[in-house]
């Protein structure tokens, strides 16, 4: 069946490759609506305090941003081969990336956190399958001999989309307003859209009407949705001893249960889950989402602690957490270039502690360090992220037949994106939580308080004043103390990881599943 896409006439089975300036323009095109797709998973970041003043929102709830984005995201991606095969690759494309425009435009102008939410949610799942589509395109109008100049052109913008977002979200949201970091899309939505659709007709596919796991998909969005629900909302009240957190985790246990149990049985799983019978996908997998569930925590905690507790503002935080990019862009080619011929489990596991190490650098801040304290444990740890990302990836691809290397790579890409919700939401809680546990302890431990304040008050502050100095005192030395935590636990999950990596046999032959 034609697409809307594509040009009158029937589908070839193997168009041709793009060529000269037909091949850069849609090559740019898809590469751009990756970028925007994974900008979206970090731009927000730094804007959290600016977003939760906006709507009158607490901080740590301002972070549903981010993780509704995450989880819809993930729940999207295992959807994508049936989406493409049900409605055509090209055409299912078109309508992700308008919908990603639509509900970028719903984010910038809602005025409630339900609101916002609610289209968060819509444009991750509207976003979710761009990154495959995107890779699966570039792949098909590049010559198979050049088709490693695709997957790096993909490569690229998912490792420099993270760069640019820190600095886009601080910038905007300092000099405009944080709506802005949404409408910005939808420029870039116009370019890819066009594009794609001008270009990429005759690499439509046909459409089957395959039948779709609804039990599955139902189980899916109950078990993650109930789970990640439970984990933003649980601080707030007061975890088990709330009848409502227990009827999620319960709602968030049975479903899951159900779905293992209906995916290994059913005969055309949407998740499927059989690929964990193979140890280097199941031991890779767990590093990968252990590692990526405790980096993308980092990515997101530190701005929300530069700002509240250090006095950064937006655009500052952008350029301090925007370093992490460097030299995961620079090096992320030799990482690639080291498959096959280093065990691929050395490269990971090295990139791993390397991660774990930087985190243990940054457990040596202060509420009062300087820039470059701050800047450099981001700037050296991009030298261990395309080691763990780029590896990793080939490590999990490798260890399943290639027959089910499209399945791996879906489940691969839900659990890490699922793993970073996770992530934030576990650290903002746990940050939260040793906050208090931090101030009661210095509260306690205050020495001569009644002489500070008295030197405060005859440095010319009232009482009111002076006590307010010594409170904000204690909770940026708290809070301060609860992070520094964080990052040392998340130094210990990098260790797991990379100990996880040793688990998976070594791979008789590194694949990174261009053929798919």
């Amino acid at each position: 069946m034609a697409s809307a896409a594509a040009p009158s006439g029937s589908i070839p089975a193997e168009p041709q490759p793009l060529t000269g300036v037909r091949l850069i323009v849609a090559a740019f095109a898809l590469a751009l609506a990756n970028f925007v797709v994974v900008l979206d998973t970090t731009i927000a970041n730094v804007s959290v305090p600016h977003i939760a003043g906006g709507l009158a929102v607490s901080p740590t709830q301002g972070t549903w941003v981010i993780t509704s984005y995450a989880v819809a995201d993930a729940i999207a991606v295992p959807l994508t081969g049936w989406l493409a095969m049900r409605f055509g690759t090209v055409r299912w494309f078109m309508i992700s990336i308008i919908g990603f425009g639509i509900f970028s435009f719903m984010c910038g102008i809602s005025r409630t956190l339900d609101a916002l939410i609610l289209f968060r949610v819509l444009q991750g799942l509207s976003g979710g399958p761009l990154m495959p589509l995107s890779q699966i395109l570039l792949l098909r109008i590049f010559p198979k001999e050049k088709a490693g100049i695709g997957l790096a052109i993909w490569a690229m913008t998912t490792t420099t989309a993270p760069i640019l977002g820190p600095i886009l979200g601080g910038q905007i949201s300092d000099n405009w307003s944080w709506p802005w970091i949404f409408f910005i899309n939808l420029p870039v939505v116009a370019i890819c859209a066009f594009g794609v659709w001008s270009l990429l007709g005759q690499y439509e596919t046909k459409q089957v009407k395959a039948r779709i796991d609804t039990v599955g998909l139902i189980l899916l969005v109950l078990s993650v949705g109930a789970f990640q629900v439970m984990l933003d909302t649980g601080r707030e009240h007061d975890w088990f001893g709330s009848a409502w957190i227990v009827m999620l985790a319960v709602i968030a246990a049975i479903s899951f249960a159900a779905f293992v149990i209906w995916e290994l049985t059913d005969a055309n799983p949407i998740v499927d889950l059989r690929v964990f019978r193979f140890r280097g996908f199941t031991f890779g997998t767990i590093a990968l989402s252990m590692g990526f569930g405790a980096f993308f925590a980092q990515v997101v905690l530190t701005p929300l602690w530069l700002q509240q507790v250090a006095g950064y503002t937006a655009t500052e935080t952008g350029y301090v957490v925007a370093w992490l990019g460097c030299f995961a862009v620079l090096l992320s080619p030799v990482a690639a270039g080291l498959l096959g011929k280093i065990d691929v489990r050395v490269t990971v596991s090295a990139g791993i502690l390397w991660m774990a190490a930087m985190s243990i650098l940054r457990a040596s801040w202060n509420a009062d360090v300087d820039y470059w304290t701050l800047a450099l444990p981001h700037l050296l740890q991009g030298m261990g992220m395309p080691f763990f990302f780029v590896g990793l990836t080939a490590l999990v691809l490798s260890s399943v037949p290639a027959s089910e290397q499209t399945s791996a790579a879906g489940l691969m890409s839900f659990l890490r994106t699922l793993s970073g919700a996770i992530g934030t939401a576990v650290a903002t809680t746990a940050w939260d939580d040793a906050s208090r546990t931090s101030r009661s302890e210095l509260v306690s431990s205050l020495n001569d308080s009644g002489g500070f304040m008295a030197t405060l008050e005859n440095a010319g502050m009232t009482l009111e004043q002076a006590r307010a100095a010594l409170d904000r005192l204690v909770e940026v030395q708290a809070s301060t103390l609860a992070v520094l935590h964080i990052f040392l636990a998340a130094a210990v999950v990098f260790v797991i990881a990379a100990a996880a990596v040793w688990i998976a046999p070594k791979p008789k032959q590194v694949s990174m599943g261009a053929s798919h």
